[in-house]
């Protein structure tokens, strides 16, 4: 099926349930989908082309959520933007993708006026909460005088006129954090399979999903937020993650389902509050984004309830290569195999997943090695970047560039990015795993692991640590503790506490930043 299809079955069944819920505004499902119709009908209007890319700029409002499926629907290419990004990067990917529609919000019409003048491509703006100089509100754009009807959808075989699967219905930007963004092309047929393995992982026993959305809908949270559509679910938005407030929305609103990224998670947990609220309502409390400490997940099932759970991928696959039910959660918690609190669970029925080694050969269980998928959950590509598509496209499989291994019982474990492993002293040193142990430690609210240059072990092991506020730790500390859990070749050789950790706008760890630093005066980034 189109993407759209899997919203308006649901609003075929539910046109009166509470698709959008802000603060005091309801949209239905029915008026949802009448808004994105008349967003469609715009685009059609003026001309849209197939696949001709439409960008969203703003922070986490219901209009992201209306013009994303209104895209969708025109047969446009949704394009995704990090408001957090620096103004060069967004202007830099506009320009490569060559995005021709960008909706936006007047809270960033200064970023948008800098986008209008060096971004040659664009030809519509839309504020989608007012008027805006020269840009049509989008209740503007979305007249009544908009008349125009949709195309015929004929072939049986996928819904689509032109009888292509593989129509673009995304150019989603990687993270950028070695290099500029690449366009992940996205296809009708890649998010169709990763709605339809989301309904059946993610939906739990919740008759009727309330789903809150917190982390940005720019990036994983909208995907989440989609899915919720395809269950029927109400998305709760709220405008970007406070701690308290999402804490005290869970109560207020009986929510079943939630996404958070690790270092959002382990905000909630060191709330002074966490303890304050009432979380039974909860079903599916999902982490995704980047791997979890083991000691933090426990915590979290003794905090928020049978209801933990992770799943892997990345914009290249998204969201669901793997997934870590919260039962098995439960029972690892408990005592029952703990090691797989450093799953990230089970590939999904419809991938394929294995370990390689840098000659293509597949690896047994316990080997580590990169992780490489298969399926149609995987991207069809980089958008106009052939070299670098077929990079990942080595010996017939997908090359995800993380580092893990996958167990007797096909539990699948992430030890790193490739491009983060230390070496230190002619040993392998994950970050991940440097990581999870110093997670471990009560005091600890978030720390990163980096190599920088030694001249006896060619890279030592640094930790960034932030301390929890009123508690107290040294480095000390810190080193005796790994050695006794890590042992001494992955022990930090330093320590450092720091204000707060440099995180990328998609809310991950920035080591290219962390990194400069210590490396600045040295010719090259490896010792």
């Amino acid at each position: 099926m189109r993407a759209i299809d899997y919203f308006d079955k649901s609003a075929d069944l539910h046109a009166d349930r509470i698709a959008i819920l802000d603060g005091d505004a309801r949209y239905s499902y029915g008026e949802t989908r009448a808004f994105s119709e008349r967003i469609a009908r715009g685009m059609w209007a003026r001309g849209v082309e197939r696949e001709q890319r439409a960008a969203i700029y703003s922070h986490n409002h219901p209009a992201v959520l209306f013009c994303m499926l209104g895209i969708l629907r025109a047969g446009a290419a949704w394009v995704p933007i990090n408001f957090r990004n620096a103004a060069d990067a967004n202007v830099e990917f506009l320009n490569y993708s060559e995005t021709a529609w960008l909706f936006y919000h007047s809270r960033f019409r200064e970023q948008v006026e800098e986008i209008r003048k060096r971004v040659s491509s664009l030809q519509h703006l839309i504020c989608i909460d007012g008027r805006d100089g020269g840009s049509p509100s989008l209740a503007d754009f979305m007249g009544p005088e908009n008349a125009h009807t949709a195309p015929g959808w004929a072939d049986p075989h996928s819904n689509d006129l032109h009888g292509n699967l593989d129509q673009m219905m995304g150019l989603v930007p990687t993270g950028g954090t070695t290099g500029p963004a690449r366009g992940v092309r996205v296809t009708n047929l890649a998010w169709g399979t990763m709605t339809e393995m989301a309904v059946h992982y993610w939906r739990g026993d919740a008759e009727d999903p309330v789903c809150l959305c917190t982390a940005p809908l720019s990036h994983a949270a909208g995907v989440v937020a989609f899915t919720m559509f395809a269950l029927g679910g109400t998305n709760i938005v709220l405008p970007g993650f406070d701690a308290a407030q999402v804490l005290q929305a869970i109560e207020q609103y009986r929510v079943t389902h939630l996404f958070l990224p690790p270092t959002a998670f382990y905000a909630l947990l060191a709330h002074p509050d966490v303890s304050k609220f009432n979380y039974s309502s909860l079903r599916v409390f999902l982490l995704a984004g980047s791997p979890v400490s083991p000691d933090k997940l426990k915590q979290g099932v003794e905090v928020f309830g049978p209801c933990m759970c992770q799943s892997y991928g990345q914009t290249e696959a998204p969201m669901l290569l793997t997934f870590l039910d919260a039962r098995t959660v439960v029972a690892a918690a408990a005592g029952d195999r703990p090691e797989r609190l450093r799953s990230c669970g089970r590939p999904t029925a419809s991938v394929r997943l294995a370990i390689m080694d840098d000659a293509g050969r597949i690896l047994p269980p316990h080997q580590p090695g990169e992780i490489v998928a298969r399926g149609t959950l995987v991207t069809a590509g980089y958008h106009n970047l052939p070299q670098a598509t077929a990079e990942i496209r080595r010996y017939g499989w997908h090359h995800t560039g993380d580092v893990g291994y996958i167990d007797e019982d096909g539990y699948v474990y992430i030890v790193d990015r490739k491009k983060d492993m230390i070496i230190s002293g002619g040993f392998n040193v994950y970050c991940a795993e440097v990581e999870a142990g110093i997670m471990a430690l009560p005091q600890v609210l978030e720390c990163a692991v980096i190599g920088v240059p030694d001249d006896r072990w060619g890279e030592a092991v640094k930790a960034l640590i932030v301390v929890k506020h009123g508690e107290s730790l040294t480095d000390g500390d810190v080193i005796a503790h790994c050695k006794a859990k890590l042992g001494g070749v992955k022990s930090p050789k330093s320590v450092e506490f720091v204000p707060e950790i440099p995180k990328t706008p998609a809310g991950k760890l920035d080591r290219k930043t962390m990194r400069k630093q210590f490396w600045a005066t040295v010719d090259r980034e490896v010792h």
